[in-house]
This record gives C-alpha cells, structure tokens and sequence, in this order.
C-alpha cells in the first residue's frame, strides 16, 4: 500500500492563484490525502478560508505570523500528518499525474528520501519560455548542484519523507526571512540524502522571477545568501567528500 500524501502550500496575499492550484489538485488521478494551506501574513481575505470547502480532500489553513517562505514552508510540513510531504505554491499548477508520480517512486524505493521534477513556467510561451526554462534549469541542475552536491529541490514542485524531514527540521533556517527554502531543505538534508529528479512529476508555475531585473537579481543574491547559510555548516568541498564516501 502506498503512503498518504500531505501537500504543504505556503500562501501570502494569493488567494486567486490559489484557488487555481486547488481545482487542479482536484483533477489528480489519485489525490492527496490533506492540503495544508499556511497562510504567511495575508491581508483579510475571506476567499482563504472559503477555499477549504468542496474538495475530495481535507483542507486546513493554518497560520506561520513568522514572515518568509521557510517559515511557511517548515510549519506546513511541521504540522502535515501524511508520511509523504509534497510541497508546491499557491501559484503552482500540477498535472494530474503529479501525486501518483510522487507515491509511485516513494513506494518503489525504500531508501529514497526526496524528489523534485522539472520546472516549467505558465505564463512563459515562445522563445521567452524556452530561454526562462532553460535559464532557471541551469542554475538549479549545475550551479546549486555544485554548490550543495546533491540533486537541489524546487520550491514549486517537490516532495520528501516525513521521517526525512524529521532528520532536517532543526538544521533548516526558519527564521531568516532571505533564504530559499528549498535550497536551505536541500542543505538540509545533506549530501549522503537519496535524492531523485522526477520527469513525470509536472509542475508550472508563474515566473515571477523574470517579472523585473530588480526581482532576478534578488532571487540570485537570495540564492547566494542560502549558499553561505548552508556552508556556515559544512563546505561544499566537504560535502563532496561526505557524498563520495556514501557512495
């Protein structure tokens, strides 16, 4: 039998987006056991809470008032009582398959402690996508996985253990508000962690990242403050080492 899955979304101000993310959600060929909403902060807006109802799962919002998405992201899967922690955004928008592609690779590998899948941008068409794709794609596959020496995680799309995110919930950087959280969950888990990336596990989501050149740069000056975090630690030097040796 395969484990039950908690989706974890943090949420700040984006009700509509995730609105969207729930309807697909619905449409999963097997869908998860719980969606965990954590509201980071949100202005007043009845539309949150009246998204729980009317869904072939449970919905519970729960509020982190600890600004920043690793806050948000910790407290969801802190409180999430699946044995399998997916995690995407309020602006995510998975395909059908995407739960039953999480399930199927926990249930066939015992060992395996985290999976991520491609990243794809909605609201991206033409030359712009395939450049955005490509772009993001090679930061992530090349740059992070130097920088952290194992297969880093993508915030919109990824899912772990719960017993692996038992392992790494006192070494991830909670309260500081710059850091990514997946690539701080990434450091995390550590390099010996079993780590897979997933072609059938499908998600976009907005671009947001290329909305301005000020946004780009502080998603790549948040990347790097992460990349110091996590090396406050252990290098990634060191870390190779440590993975060679798991190996």
């Amino acid at each position: 039998m395969t484990a039950a899955v908690s989706v974890v979304i943090p949420c700040l101000d984006d009700a509509p987006a995730l609105a969207v993310c729930l309807e697909h959600l619905d449409r999963q060929t097997r869908p998860p056991a719980e969606v965990v909403v954590v509201d980071n902060g949100s202005s007043p807006d009845p539309r949150l809470q009246q998204l729980s109802a009317g869904h072939p799962y449970a919905v519970r919002v729960v509020h982190e008032p600890v600004r920043g998405a690793g806050a948000a992201a910790a407290r969801g899967y802190d409180e999430a009582k699946g044995e399998i922690l997916a995690r995407c955004d309020a602006d995510s928008r998975p395909a059908a398959g995407w739960i039953e592609a999480i399930a199927s690779a926990f249930a066939r590998d015992d060992g395996l402690d985290a999976v991520t899948g491609p990243v794809d941008f909605h609201d991206l068409s033409g030359w712009q996508g395939m450049l955005g794709r490509a772009f993001y794609r090679a930061g992530l596959s090349i740059g992070m996985h130097l920088a952290i020496a194992t297969t880093p995680l993508w915030g919109s799309n990824l899912a772990l253990r719960a017993t692996a995110w038992e392992r790494a919930r006192r070494l991830v950087h909670r309260d500081d508000p710059r850091v990514h959280d997946d690539l701080d969950l990434s450091f995390a888990l550590g390099p010996d962690a079993r780590v897979r990336r997933l072609a059938g596990m499908r998600v976009s989501a907005e671009a947001r990242i290329y909305d301005s050149r000020a946004a780009l740069s502080e998603r790549v000056a948040r990347a790097m403050h992460t990349c110091r975090r996590g090396w406050e630690h252990q290098s990634a030097g060191l870390r190779w080492v440590e993975r060679v040796r798991a190996r």
